[in-house]
């Protein structure tokens, strides 16, 4: 029983001493937590929206083939320059049994057509020279043997194709050529995958995608909240998610007159031209922050925005001058405030440098 008293008082005696600490540093706490004096100082500031997208090529366009196949040869790699009209992908036939019966079946059928219209034609030639037969019918059937001949040269030329991949009689290769010059930015095939055509009711399968990495423009989205203070021509900032120390400077060129819906937010898209000074290496895709200077000012008087009272809807702005001792009231001052950046404010009417703003503490909620 005695060695349970002892716990038990023991207890008590930790319990008291842990509560006489606890208060003695929130009383600490306290005391450092007072009014503070803040001088009024001279500064920059500047009022910025900020956009946030990637850096992009201005021309960005895809590979894609006309004729279905497999990839047989890839001339290009990711990273590589080309030229217009340089060779990219060779696309090799891969025809079904189906496909290969019915282009022979097509050329036996208008070699047939051919023949008989030859035979007609020679016959009414003869014909026509004994006086026998009109020149207007000789002219019919000369026309149904031109007609028959372009019919087998066609045919003729699908089966090329069908079978392997190029035309025989005018000896064009089934071989995707870049239509402009540019870097390869991705190449998603590679020899051996099929190739699904571009016509009017498929997309195709995308081979490459070519841009011009000496045009690259920055290309975001700004909140709706800043996009009426925007304007065509305005100076940028550009920050670089990869590159911290370097600022690339530029101006926006573009402004979307409607709006998108993302994340329940309504968004602009905005584009930034950049300037060519810059002698920075960019690549496509890098992350980046556009700061839109919308108006900016050096050697103001600023103070921070915390220190200042808003009343009547944003009408009158006052602040507390100290009258000498902080823990006093001090002097209730009305100010005339200028543009902000969110963190300090300018002032244009009612303090002047080397004034001390009083800052008191927030009220703790209970």
């Amino acid at each position: 029983m005695r060695k349970l008293w002892k716990t038990l008082l023991f207890l008590v005696v930790i319990a008291g001493a842990s509560a006489a600490v606890y208060a003695l540093s929130r009383s600490g706490k306290k005391g450092n937590d007072g009014p503070k004096l803040v001088d009024v100082t001279t500064g920059s500031i500047v009022e910025k929206a900020v956009a946030v997208g990637q850096i992009q090529p201005r021309q960005k366009f895809q590979v894609k083939s006309k004729i279905s196949g497999i990839v047989r040869r890839a001339s290009i790699q990711v990273g590589d320059t080309v030229k217009a009209g340089d060779p990219l992908f060779e696309i090799g036939p891969d025809p079904t049994p189906l496909e290969v019966t019915e282009v022979d079946r097509q050329v036996d059928s208008a070699d047939a057509s051919y023949r008989r219209a030859e035979i007609d034609y020679k016959r009414a030639q003869e014909l026509s020279r004994s006086g026998v037969l009109p020149k207007s019918d000789l002219d019919q059937k000369k026309e149904a043997y031109e007609l028959a001949r372009v019919a087998l040269t066609r045919a003729q030329q699908n089966r090329d194709l069908t079978r392997k991949g190029r035309l025989t009689l005018t000896g064009t290769e089934s071989i995707i050529r870049a239509p402009a010059a540019g870097t390869i930015l991705t190449r998603p095939v590679n020899p051996g995958d099929p190739i699904v055509p571009l016509t009017s009711y498929q997309p195709g399968t995308e081979m490459a995608t070519v841009a011009d990495m000496r045009d690259l423009i920055f290309k975001g989205t700004v909140d709706e909240i800043d996009v009426g203070k925007l304007s065509v021509g305005m100076p940028t900032r550009i920050k670089v998610g990869a590159l911290p120390t370097d600022i690339v400077t530029g101006h926006v060129s573009r402004i979307a007159p409607q709006a998108q819906q993302k994340e329940g937010a309504t968004l602009f898209d905005v584009e930034v031209e950049l300037d060519p000074s810059n002698k920075i290496t960019l690549r496509a895709g890098y992350s980046a922050n556009a700061d839109v200077i919308i108006r900016e000012k050096k050697d103001v008087l600023v103070i921070p925005e915390r220190l200042v009272t808003f009343e009547d809807g944003g009408k009158k702005a006052t602040v507390e001058i100290s009258g000498g001792d902080p823990k006093k009231p001090g002097k209730k001052v009305e100010i005339k405030t200028g543009i902000s950046d969110g963190l300090n404010v300018e002032v244009v009417k009612g303090l002047k440098k080397g004034d001390r703003v009083v800052e008191r503490p927030p009220k703790e909620i209970s």
